[in-house]
């Protein structure tokens, strides 16, 4: 798999740490479950991230259990803000009643770019419905497989990158031991929890070895770090100049 490989459309949402859901498409979502198991085993391994842990507390994200719904939710919401995601999801919504493949797959690519999405996106989108509605994509058969290869299965989707694909690993499936190297955010996170000035490939993998089999934990807790979730905690990277 080439984890390197990003879809372009990924960079905002990277950047900001932000899930593949928006938790007001429904106020009753379940939430990513983790609970003293994980957090004792975090903290036994790191006291760093332990005071981090603490100070914090629980930190809650929705999960969207419907991979169809969650991966086109997360193809809307690529390079534009929140707001705009929520205004093309619910236009969406009034179009076909239900987002699933068998109404997007009877829409046309125009119907669904009207909603107020790009073209593009609109094209990944209804591409998607047409390969689960023919059986040439299995929802069903991803969450049987084991991360590596859920990961290649949906980055082979146009419009999902590696990162799309394990934002919905985590926040579609509640896989507990994702931590995608191509966030910004959690690069940010660890520079300011650890005070590095970067974060190489080979540091960022002594992290994942430390955090692993819970990586997905200590994922929610870096991304609440540079939301100034630790009053004082700032970022190590040099300035650009």
């Amino acid at each position: 798999m080439n984890r390197g490989r990003m879809d372009g459309q990924e960079a905002v949402t990277q950047a900001t740490g932000s899930s593949v859901i928006d938790a007001s498409r429904s106020p009753t979502a379940a939430c990513f479950e983790y609970g003293e198991t994980e957090t004792t085993y975090l903290a036994q391994k790191d006291a760093r991230f332990a005071e981090v842990i603490q100070t914090i507390g629980h930190v809650s994200r929705a999960l969207d259990p419907d991979l169809f719904s969650a991966t086109a939710h997360h193809i809307i919401g690529q390079q534009v803000s929140l707001e705009a995601q929520r205004t093309v999801w619910n236009r969406m919504q009034q179009l076909l009643g239900q987002v699933s493949p068998e109404t997007v797959a009877a829409a046309s690519v125009d119907d669904l770019q009207a909603c107020g999405t790009t073209f593009r996106k609109a094209e990944y989108i209804h591409e998607f419905a047409q390969k689960v509605v023919s059986g040439e994509f299995d929802p069903n058969g991803v969450r049987e497989m084991d991360d590596e290869a859920a990961i290649t299965s949906l980055s082979s989707l146009r419009g999902i990158g590696t990162w799309t694909a394990e934002m919905i690993l985590l926040f579609c499936l509640g896989r507990k031991n994702i931590f995608a190297y191509d966030d910004l955010a959690i690069q940010r996170g660890l520079r300011m929890v650890y005070h590095h000035r970067a974060i190489t490939k080979p540091l960022f993998e002594k992290y994942r070895r430390r955090f692993s089999p819970y990586c997905s934990i200590a994922s929610l807790y870096l991304w609440e770090v540079p939301k100034g979730a630790i009053p004082g905690m700032r970022d190590y990277a040099p300035k650009k100049r």
